[in-house]
């Protein structure tokens, strides 16, 4: 276990820098801190659905998983040079993936965000996850960001996707589709 925080505040940032966990300062707009700030917003929303009562337990299971690995590829981000998200990592959200959307439609339209509260803010969290992947995607064209950070945010908006579908079922019975004709 790393080292304990016995103050929170430390004043260090009031200058506008914040430090990477190699001990390098700096800016708090800086593309890495943009990255890993995103994956710490995606892990945020993600705990979101999970507050809402009445999830399916694998569904629970493999969200709380993904918890776990955000906080890992958050850190891999805020150390250069550190390796923490393995190709392991990926194969599991996509077993996961085929395993959640095996017993799912075929998709015929284009689905809105919504179908009940955790299917909502399973979607929102899908929209962040895609923002990490934008921002990671930007900071690898000026630093190193390893593929499978990349990869792994790719999948995983893939999976909350096929959750949502999932939840918004199990919630109201169905998915909310587009339907331009219909909200006239």
């Amino acid at each position: 276990m790393g080292n304990r925080l016995s103050k929170i505040y430390t004043r260090t940032g009031d200058d506008g820098t914040t430090g990477l966990g190699d001990g390098t300062r700096v800016a708090k707009d800086n593309l890495r801190v943009e990255a890993y700030g995103t994956v710490d917003e995606a892990n945020s929303a993600i705990g979101m659905v999970l507050a809402v009562a009445g999830i399916a337990e694998p569904i629970r299971r493999c969200l709380t998983e993904v918890q776990h690995d955000l906080f890992e590829l958050g850190g891999e981000l805020c150390i250069p040079g550190y390796e923490a998200v393995p190709q392991d990592f990926i194969d599991r959200l996509e077993s996961e993936l085929d395993s959640f959307n095996a017993d799912l439609p075929a998709l015929k339209d284009f689905i809105l965000p919504g179908g009940g509260a955790a299917a909502s803010a399973c979607h929102l969290a899908r929209t962040i996850v895609r923002r990490a992947e934008r921002r990671c995607s930007t900071l690898k064209r000026e630093e190193p960001v390893r593929d499978e950070l990349i990869r792994y945010l790719n999948r995983l908006s893939d999976l909350l996707f096929v959750i949502a579908r999932c939840l918004a079922r199990a919630e109201s019975g169905k998915e909310v589709l587009w339907d331009r004709q219909r909200a006239k």
